[in-house]
């Protein structure tokens, strides 16, 4: 797989993309993902840590924020719970791969006057409404809004500037942010325009109507589950025969167990075909949609490998 081709997979989608041709042209590129060190590691963030991986084959360096300032604007925990979670996340995400990530604290370059300035320079032109929208994917309670949370989105688009980075990665429930740096860009006299990779995002194990969250464990995998545990959730997650629309295990395939393995071995007895090798998802979904592997079968696979990518991020971890 060439560089264009890393740097797009799983990218639901790209903003800016047309700058990627002269941007691939430059030397030493930083990609960039912000995290908020609060709880613990789970499937989403494993997508976007996985996005990253792709980069960092590409030979483009993670810059990966330990945002604790905007975790404490998101009211998610007290400054010595984030020091102690940040460590946590350090040594769990070099576990996962990124062994040439440089890790960045919020905290420790947010402060400074240039940072601040840039910030209440974009206050002044985006409007109250406009803020909340773009949180509204990404907040708690935003019916219930404080003013920090207004501010979150201002900061999160200065850390792009402020890291100088030349990718930008995110879910998409982090477009909104992402659109209105592109917005605001020249109100801060941002000259360089990143190229945003969005990225899919897990359904919760439950199935259509629920949402992923760490406050219903039942609804996602998080690195302190056990292995009898991630079997489990998998073996009883909704995964219809058939059918490939909010289907929780084929999006873990496509997004966590191709990109890291390459491929997906099903082991099944001879009576029900064999077993089987595919070297992409396309036709692992193929095959599922068309009732030729069983969910129960493919569920196997997707727990066996699952694994294999939590357990060294679940050692790292303790």
């Amino acid at each position: 797989m060439d560089k264009i081709e890393l740097i797009k997979r799983n990218a639901d989608e790209i903003l800016n993309e047309k700058e990627l041709a002269k941007t691939l042209k430059k030397k030493n590129l930083k990609v960039y993902c912000g995290y908020e060190p609060s709880g613990k590691i789970h499937l989403g963030h494993l997508v976007t840590i996985v996005k990253l991986l792709d980069l960092q084959k590409a030979g483009i360096t993670p810059v990966v924020l330990l945002a604790d300032w905007h975790a404490w604007l998101n009211r998610k925990g007290d400054w010595k719970f984030l020091e102690g979670q940040m460590k946590a996340w350090k040594k769990g995400m070099v576990a996962a791969g990124l062994s040439k990530a440089k890790f960045v604290r919020g905290t420790d370059f947010q402060k400074k006057e240039s940072f601040i300035d840039d910030v209440l320079l974009m206050a002044l032109s985006t409007t109250v409404n406009r803020g909340l929208r773009s949180m509204q994917t990404v907040a708690r309670d935003i019916g219930s809004a404080k003013i920090s949370q207004i501010i979150y989105p201002l900061m999160q688009i200065e850390d792009i500037k402020a890291l100088d980075v030349d990718f930008v990665i995110g879910g998409m429930d982090q477009r909104k942010i992402h659109a209105l740096g592109l917005e605001v860009f020249p109100k801060i006299n941002m000259k360089k325009k990143p190229i945003f990779l969005h990225t899919g995002i897990i359904s919760s194990l439950k199935g259509p109507g629920a949402k992923m969250s760490s406050s219903s464990p039942e609804s996602l995998i998080s690195i302190v589950d056990s292995k009898a545990e991630v079997e489990k959730k998998i073996k009883n997650a909704h995964c219809p025969e058939g059918g490939i629309k909010e289907n929780p295990i084929l999006e873990i395939s496509r997004l966590l167990v191709f990109p890291v393995f390459e491929k997906m071995e099903i082991k099944r007895p001879d009576k029900f075909g064999g077993n089987v090798s595919y070297s992409s998802y396309k036709l692992l979904e193929e095959d599922f949609a068309n009732k030729k592997l069983h969910p129960l079968d493919l569920k196997m696979a997707v727990s066996e490998s699952l694994w294999k990518i939590i357990e060294p991020i679940k050692k790292a971890w303790k």
